[in-house]
């Protein structure tokens, strides 16, 4: 079920019964010449719609924009102030916990959220579980078998092949793969810690960050929105009670 599709007396009949509710978050982005701009959105959304479907969740309207500062040297980015979105972050699963979805399972696909959005559970009257569609067994056997080091950091494969499954796959036979990066770079950036946007559009002209997105193919996206859904649907089920 999606929240913005529902009445509020269907909303109110589904609380008088289950107290949960899925809250995705991603970025509006550049993704490297083969990703959307909305692949991090769209990969949560997808994930969060097609678990509700095996649990029975309420899924909120995803969050989109977010930080993402370090791309704003490549056209489409939109990138929000830290202390803004967690603020924005806050108000939103305040206003859910409000009308008693007292379980907020926030599936996020993008890693600079993470820490702002850890901040504004904090701050909120509900129990929060925070997980990224990636967090799972599952989801990383597929990700490790099909790509190894070239998932990379930035328009991996696997999420650019999740929009490939749901949206539209945009072709470069020619597309080399990036400057493969070492573990202590990964390691020191985790979690999207990169340096100013002039730099980061040096350093990754076209985008990517160590992934190589052609290796993407829509069948993999189709697998790997099967597991994840399913991984999610379990975790949250287990979250809930």
């Amino acid at each position: 079920m999606r929240l913005e599709t529902m009445t509020w007396i269907e909303v109110e009949a589904y609380l008088s019964r289950n107290r949960g509710v899925i809250l995705p978050t991603g970025s509006v982005e550049q993704h490297g010449p083969l990703g959307l701009i909305g692949t991090d959105a769209i990969c949560a959304r997808e994930v969060a719609w097609t678990a509700a479907d095996h649990c029975g969740a309420v899924v909120a309207p995803e969050l989109a924009y977010a930080p993402a500062p370090f791309n704003m040297g490549f056209p489409g980015t939109v990138s929000l102030d830290v202390t803004l979105y967690t603020e924005l972050a806050r108000q939103v699963m305040a206003g859910l916990a409000h009308h008693g979805f007292s379980r907020i399972y926030v599936l996020n696909g993008h890693g600079a959220n993470l820490a702002p959005l850890a901040q504004a559970a904090s701050g909120v009257d509900a129990q929060v579980r925070l997980r990224s569609w990636w967090d799972f067994d599952a989801v990383n056997a597929l990700r490790e078998d099909w790509y190894g080091d070239w998932e990379g950091m930035h328009a991996t494969p696997s999420e650019v092949s999740i929009t490939q499954h749901t949206h539209r796959v945009i072709a470069d036979p020619g597309l080399p793969a990036p400057r493969k990066l070492s573990p202590e770079y990964i390691q020191a950036h985790a979690g999207d810690r990169h340096g100013p946007p002039e730099d980061h559009r040096r350093d990754f002209p076209d985008g990517r960050v160590g992934s190589h997105s052609a290796l993407a193919r829509p069948e993999h996206g189709a697998a790997l929105l099967k597991a994840a859904a399913e991984a999610v649907a379990a975790d949250y089920q287990t979250f809930v009670g």
